[in-house]
């Protein structure tokens, strides 16, 4: 494991976001779209295979125990200024009971307990993260933070239990915020600490165009140009609302859609439940297929790809090696 730096494309990145947002933003989901359409159409084929009896298990189960952020980044509704949620905290039963079923199915895929939102507002987080350690000691447990609220104690704290932080420092500055700049100082002075993680600071720029979030991105709005790609996070992901929804992906952040309840259902039916089966066959060749998805412009992250790539190659299928800033 290592202690990590990463800024993007440097001063010249940082400069494209800021004087050509839309055009740097445009460019790069565009270049993502062309380099991923076969890997994406391989999977959905893989995972819509009428001969198997039921669907492979979620790449991604993203579990969001509270819906608040501290920070306030222009490209997310999620935003302290932009909040439109009602509060809500998950239950400790609810929780507790989601991870053991995903234990007794036998999860081995990537974790994270995040969704939009900012993890360590909720105080229970490192016992949770302690206890999805305990329970599915096989799963990659990942944690994204915006580190306002981080010190070196608390970094310290929740390590053991995870196989990746990583620290997004959001900023209009290019600089680590002060306590960031601590922890990143402490983290080289003493790596052989952080031995059983890969710590990875992100400088992020606060104000970035990305995408239009299924057109809530405050920033980038989009309700005419549907977008004829296809997505994969119904195939991939498993996101999972405070209140033990579960949602179609990180790109609802006002909470409106509901594929199953798992106050109600148990996890493995709800991956397959009937409104899951039919967004699939919904937007298997394009977004258009689905309303909340056609103008969304959301391109899979670097983490999920790479899980694609592995669950194609243990079943046969050769797609070259990758190499992921998510892989251990």
């Amino acid at each position: 494991m290592s202690v990590r730096y990463h800024n993007f494309g440097g001063i010249i990145g940082w400069n494209l976001q800021k004087i050509f947002p839309s055009l740097s933003a445009n460019s790069y989901l565009k270049l993502q779209f062309i380099t991923r359409r076969k890997l994406q159409r391989r999977y959905i084929d893989h995972f819509m295979d009428e001969g198997r009896a039921e669907p492979p298990m979620p790449l991604v189960v993203n579990l969001e125990t509270i819906n608040r952020c501290n920070s306030d980044c222009a490209f997310c509704t999620a935003n302290r200024y932009a909040e439109k949620r009602p509060l809500q905290k998950m239950d400790e039963d609810l929780f507790h009971s989601i991870i053991d079923q995903l234990s007794d199915w036998g999860y081995k895929g990537h974790l994270t307990l995040y969704g939009n939102n900012e993890p360590w507002l909720d105080k229970r987080i490192v016992e949770f993260h302690k206890y999805c350690r305990e329970k599915l000691p096989d799963c990659y447990i990942f944690m994204s933070t915006n580190g306002l609220l981080l010190n070196v104690e608390k970094v310290k704290s929740v390590i053991p239990y995870v196989d990746q932080l990583i620290i997004n420092n959001y900023c209009e500055n290019m600089k680590l915020h002060k306590n960031i700049q601590e922890i990143y100082d402490y983290a080289k002075a003493h790596e052989d600490e952080f031995a059983s993680v890969d710590l990875l600071f992100q400088m992020r720029y606060a104000k970035a165009v990305l995408t239009n979030r299924a057109g809530s991105a405050p920033n980038k709005k989009n309700s005419t140009k549907i977008l004829k790609e296809t997505c994969l996070m119904p195939y991939t992901d498993m996101f999972i609302f405070p209140d033990g929804r579960m949602g179609i992906c990180c790109c609802d952040n006002y909470e409106k859609t509901t594929l199953a309840d798992l106050k109600e259902t148990p996890v493995k039916e709800a991956w397959n439940s009937d409104m899951y089966r039919h967004i699939r066959e919904c937007i298997k060749y394009s977004r258009a297929g689905y309303p909340f998805c056609k103008y969304c412009d959301f391109i899979d992250a670097g983490l999920r790809m790479d899980a694609v790539d592995d669950a194609l190659q243990n079943k046969g299928i050769q797609h070259g090696a990758r190499q992921s800033l998510f892989r251990k």
